[in-house]
C-alpha cells in the first residue's frame, strides 16, 4: 500500500462521494477508484459499499481510515521536524473558530499574530462545533477555538477564557432603565435564540430553559424567533422584537460607556442597551483543542500566548 492509497481513502470517507473525493485530491475518478479497488484486493476486505445513491464505509473501514490518517499525520510530522528545524513557527497554522467567537476575537488576534509571528500565518476557518470536531478529527484543521461543553473526542485541550454573558435589551424597553438583570424577569419576555447548531444557543437555554419549549400560549413564554448570526439578532432587539443574551466580547466597547459608536450599528447603546446579570453572571469556558497527534508544539503555545495578548474585555483569563 501506498500513502497516495491511504490519502485516497481518507478523501472519500470524508466527502461519501468519490468524485468529489477526486476533486478534492486533483485526480480523475478512474484514477482513484482503481487506486483504492487495489488497496482493498491488498487488504482482502472491503473499505467501502458501493451503491447507486450513496456511499458507505464498513465498521472495518472505520478503523482503517482512522489508521489511515494517523500514518498520513505521521508522515507529514516528517516534513514538520524538517521544517522545525529551521524555524519551529515556519508555515501557516489552520485554525477553525466557532460563529460566536470569530467575529469578536479574530480581529484582535490576527494582528497580534501578524506582529508576533509573520511566518505563521493562520488559515481561518469559522463553523459549528460538530463540524469543527470533524475537521480537527479529519486533520483539516490543526486547532480550534471552541466553547465548553462538547463532546470529548480525545482532544488536548487548553483552557483560554471564561466570558460572562449579558442581557441585549432594546432600548426603549422598561428593563433599560436597569442596572442588573435576573433570569427570572427574562422568563417574562420573548427570548431571540440562534439556530439550531449554535453551541450559544445551548447555552442561553441553560440559563433560560423555558425558552425550549417554544410554546405559544405558555404565561411569559412568547414564541422564540430564531437568527443566523448574534449580529442579526441583535438587529432584532434593536427593532423591538425581543430580548436576547450576548457573549462579553461581541458588546461595543460604545456600549459600555454608554456613548454611541462613530458608525451608528443598531448594535451600540443608541439602540440596544446590555445589563449585567444580578450576582454570579451565566459564563461559558473558551478552550483551544488540538489532536494529541499534532507536532507543532511551539506553534500551540504561541497562538496561546497571542490570544493571552489581545484585549479581551471583561473575561476571566485562564492558564
Amino acid at each position: 500500500m501506498t500513502l497516495t492509497e491511504l490519502k485516497y481513502i481518507v478523501a472519500v470517507a470524508r466527502e461519501k462521494h468519490f468524485g468529489k473525493a477526486a476533486e478534492a485530491c486533483f485526480v480523475s475518478q478512474p484514477t482513484l477508484s482503481v487506486a483504492i479497488k487495489k488497496l482493498e484486493e491488498e487488504l482482502e476486505l472491503k473499505i467501502f459499499e458501493r451503491n447507486a445513491s450513496e456511499i458507505a464505509i464498513t465498521p472495518l473501514g472505520e478503523e482503517i481510515v482512522r489508521q489511515a490518517q494517523t500514518v498520513l499525520e505521521q508522515a507529514a510530522s516528517i516534513k514538520e521536524i524538517a521544517k522545525r528545524g529551521k524555524d519551529p513557527l515556519a508555515g501557516p497554522l489552520k485554525l477553525g473558530v466557532i460563529y460566536t467567537i470569530g467575529p469578536y476575537l479574530l480581529p484582535n488576534l490576527v494582528r497580534q499574530v501578524i506582529d508576533r509571528t509573520p511566518q505563521m500565518p493562520l488559515m481561518l476557518q469559522e463553523n459549528f462545533t460538530v463540524k469543527l470536531l470533524e475537521q480537527l478529527r479529519l486533520g483539516e484543521i490543526d486547532c480550534a477555538i471552541l466553547a465548553e461543553p462538547f463532546p470529548d473526542t480525545n482532544l488536548a485541550m487548553a483552557p483560554l477564557y471564561d466570558e460572562p454573558f449579558l442581557a441585549a435589551v432594546p432600548v426603549g424597553h422598561p428593563l433599560a432603565q436597569q442596572k442588573t438583570i435576573t433570569s427570572d424577569q427574562l422568563k417574562k419576555e420573548t427570548m431571540l435564540l440562534l439556530g439550531t447548531g449554535h453551541c450559544f444557543r445551548d447555552h442561553v437555554l441553560e440559563v433560560c430553559p423555558e425558552f425550549a419549549r417554544f410554546s405559544n400560549d405558555t404565561e411569559g413564554i412568547r414564541k422564540s424567533f430564531e437568527g443566523s448570526s448574534l449580529e442579526t439578532i441583535k438587529h432584532m432587539v434593536a427593532a423591538g422584537m425581543g430580548v436576547t443574551l450576548v457573549p462579553r466580547l461581541s458588546v461595543p466597547s460604545s456600549a459600555l460607556d454608554g456613548s454611541p459608536a462613530d458608525e451608528q450599528d443598531f448594535g451600540d447603546s443608541s439602540f440596544v442597551r446590555y445589563l449585567p446579570f444580578e450576582g454570579e453572571a451565566p459564563t461559558r469556558r473558551v478552550v483551544l483543542a488540538w489532536r494529541r497527534s499534532f507536532t507543532r508544539f511551539e506553534a500551540i503555545a504561541e497562538l496561546r500566548n497571542a490570544i493571552y495578548a489581545c484585549e479581551l474585555p471583561g473575561v476571566k483569563r485562564l492558564t
